[in-house]
């Protein structure tokens, strides 16, 4: 069968490197790959936002199966274009997709359905949002309601990071019309852990845990970016409480938007907090997470496809099962100089010839350069390095060691990936 998958980044790069291994697949397609992808799958000639032309291609290309990586085409409706035709797509249609596109319906949903989360509030105006400020205690979390890229969140301490927070969005409209509506939320503290499941209706699959890795400085510090790195499986949540958190924040919410008349078929994705034991949801993706796909994928035993085809045909998941490696995995991500910015582009990228069996490099912010054999970055997030082993320390050194032999002008990368979880249990 021909499998087109829809994105360019290192999530869609892994996705494409796992599903090109499936024996079912006879053919991987694109949408502008980028020059990893390039070597295991074939360009389609569109980019992930033309939605016609996706559709057009998909038919002629004679696609049986779509796989969405981002978000936007997913808000913009390409799901439900792809349906049109019916063509079997793995990815929400926009109604349902609404829950990424609006974290203010996302909070509307969480409330409705009992669904715990932080208390908060949505403004419209700088005015709105003072008088909010003046009723919450520091520190507390704003952010843009719409589509940011994952950078629409700060972390205020303050009042006057707040303020600063709420002009950026409302007044300066750093992020266009996605800050049009603005959301005030309860700061909570705990430790993040990434809960993605493969849905279908009112039915889910979910992958092994992960811990992504957001701010751009080690021991987190430093602005939030798109992700630095991330490990799977994440301890904190593992056994049974992965599936009570699954029947606690998943599933409740499949259900709701089933009788709703937008029924879930795609990845979903509940960003946790883990307070004393106990998940609280920060948001929704409608998409696997970048970067934990690059480091979840590589633990996956046998085939991913035909669960993804069973979702596509909006088939029941009871006869699919996940099956997961012993061990842990682990995804450094390297960074453009500038980055997250104002990231420098168009420098030659050395040392992403990979030995036989040595760790996966997924680009992202890659194109090709006009000397023959050359790459060169084009993005804040070029690449990721992922690494396996039996320990989480072992899995660690194995990426890293193969990211020290990379470079370009200006490289930039977190050296303590898996930080927390190697403090607590050293011999992991």
């Amino acid at each position: 069968m021909n499998v087109l998958v829809v994105g360019n980044g290192g999530r869609e790069h892994a996705l494409a490197w796992k599903i090109k291994k499936s024996p079912l697949v006879s053919r991987v397609l694109i949408t502008g790959p980028n020059p990893g992808q390039e070597e295991i799958a074939e360009d389609i000639g569109a980019g992930a936002g033309e939605i016609d032309r996706i559709v057009r291609r998909a038919l002629e290309e004679q696609v049986e199966l779509v796989v969405v990586g981002p978000e936007a085409p997913l808000v913009d409706g390409l799901a439900d274009a792809l349906e049109a035709v019916k063509i079997p797509v793995v990815g929400p249609i926009a109604s349902a997709a609404k829950l990424e596109g609006s974290k203010e319906y996302a909070k509307e949903v969480m409330t409705a359905v009992g669904v715990p989360t932080g208390a908060y509030s949505v403004v419209s105006s700088v005015e709105e949002g003072q008088s909010v400020l003046n009723s919450v205690t520091h520190p507390i979390v704003i952010k843009a309601s719409g589509l940011a890229a994952g950078k629409g969140v700060y972390i205020c301490p303050d009042r006057n990071s707040s303020n600063r927070a709420l002009e950026s969005l409302l007044s300066e409209q750093k992020f266009g019309e996605a800050g049009n509506r603005v959301v005030i939320e309860e700061f909570l503290e705990g430790e993040e852990v990434s809960l993605i499941a493969l849905c279908s209706g009112t039915e889910a699959l979910p992958f092994a845990t992960s811990q992504d890795h957001k701010r751009l400085l080690n021991g987190d510090e430093g602005p939030n970016t798109g992700g630095m790195g991330a490990y799977a499986p994440a301890p904190i949540l593992r056994g049974q409480a992965i599936d009570d958190a699954v029947e606690l924040t998943i599933r409740p919410v499949l259900r709701y938007l089933a009788e709703q008349g937008t029924p879930f078929h795609g990845f979903l994705y509940a960003g946790l907090m883990i307070q004393n034991g106990a998940p609280k949801v920060l948001e929704y993706n409608v998409r696997m997470g970048d970067p934990e796909t690059q480091a979840i994928l590589p633990l996956m035993k046998g085939d991913l496809v035909p669960a993804l085809l069973a979702v596509g045909r909006k088939e029941s998941l009871n006869a699919h099962s996940l099956e997961w490696g012993e061990g842990y995995s682990v995804v450094v991500v390297a960074a453009a100089e500038g980055y997250p910015e104002s990231p420098r582009k168009g420098d030659l990228i050395l040392g992403l010839e990979a030995d036989e069996g040595s760790p996966p490099i997924f680009q992202a912010g890659t194109v090709r350069g006009a000397e023959p054999n050359t790459v060169l970055t084009s993005g804040g997030r070029v690449l990721g390095i992922t690494g396996s082993g039996p320990s989480l320390a072992e899995a660690v050194t194995s990426a890293y060691e193969v990211m020290e032999k990379v470079t370009f002008q200006g490289i930039h990368y977190r050296t303590d990936i898996g930080y927390r979880e190697l403090a607590r249990s050293p011999a992991k």
